[in-house]
């Protein structure tokens, strides 16, 4: 299907610069700030010697793909002010960035799932030790998770765009190509989404049968309602999270594949909404370092250290029981 070709308006007349400053300065302001608290997480988990366990190198990895995320978002934003009429009928220079951003996000969306799974295994090994996670192996998934990131993300640098073609072209994210779109969004949304809800959903289940059964035994204490209260809540902050995060821009994907619209008629009501998805991809990024690293006491405490340095004891053994 050819999209767009019958479409005569100029690139003069869709952008005002009153709009463009309201909608970019926001997001510079927010991947900055994002890239604050990643490099955080980044220093302190490279730099401290008792946080290189399996759990903090994948904390470490989805920090790393936050940081390319709201980079990326910090160079789509700084193109959509400089050049606004390129985020919608396509230049090189977009092409580039939408390439790694989307690199950032699925690696984001695998990093998520491989902590899940993780989290799992640590519950799961309270059980049977031979299913705990190895740094070795922690390792490899994060790299395995770079490469599939970077193998499906570049596919439009190598030729899936329709930068010289009109054929496909998608109206909200130009150059990309409509069905390159689909096929990234719908398998990764399934990833990001369900298989997350179904992992900790399953984490809870193995909580309360271990506190039934020490219950049973007259040995039940706060331990395992405490721990079950926090994966609960964590897990239920991780769905939501990704839940606000993506689902608007999926419907951007839907909206922008079932309809074959010019963009003046798409101005400037679904490219205002097409920047707050990007905003709130970038919340996501801002939001995991606080969800994942903040919310657990180790690491919470050693970035107190940069106010308190004379507190900086932790102890991180407690996090392999949980």
């Amino acid at each position: 299907m050819k999209r767009h070709l019958n479409c005569s308006v100029s690139s003069s007349e869709i952008w005002s610069s009153h709009l463009v400053l309201a909608l970019g300065i926001p997001q510079l302001i927010i991947n900055i700030i994002s890239v604050i608290f990643n490099c955080a997480v980044i220093i302190i988990i490279l730099s401290t010697k008792d946080l290189h366990k399996p759990i903090f190198i994948l904390f470490c990895n989805l920090a790393f793909s936050d940081l390319l995320t709201s980079s990326s978002g910090f160079w789509i934003a700084m193109l959509f002010i400089t050049n606004p009429e390129s985020t919608i009928f396509g230049s090189k220079d977009i092409l580039i960035a939408y390439a790694f951003y989307t690199v950032s996000i699925l690696s984001t969306i695998y990093n998520l799932v491989s902590i899940g799974i993780e989290r799992y295994l640590a519950v799961a090994g309270s059980l049977k030790l031979r299913y705990r996670v190895s740094r070795n192996q922690t390792l490899a998934a994060a790299l395995i998770n770079w490469a599939l990131a970077f193998f499906l993300g570049c596919m439009p640098l190598v030729g899936w765009n329709c930068l010289h073609n009109q054929e496909n072209l998608s109206a909200l994210y130009s150059p990309f190509c409509v069905d390159y779109l689909i096929f990234i969004t719908i398998p990764n949304c399934v990833v990001a989404f369900l298989l997350p809800l179904f992992t900790y959903l399953r984490i809870i289940v193995i909580l309360r049968k271990q506190k039934f059964t020490l219950g049973a035994c007259g040995q039940v204490n706060g331990t395992y309602k405490s721990a079950e209260v926090q994966v609960a809540r964590t897990s239920i902050f991780i769905w939501l999270l990704a839940l606000v995060s993506y689902a608007p821009f999926f419907a951007g994907v839907v909206f922008d594949a079932a309809h074959s619209l010019c963009p003046a008629d798409l101005y400037p009501s679904v490219y205002v909404f097409r920047n707050c998805t990007a905003m709130l991809i970038t919340m996501n990024s801002l939001g995991n370092p606080i969800v994942y690293t903040l919310q657990v006491k180790t690491l919470g405490n050693k970035l107190k250290f940069l106010k308190c340095p004379a507190n900086n004891r932790i102890h991180v053994h407690a996090m392999g029981n949980f």
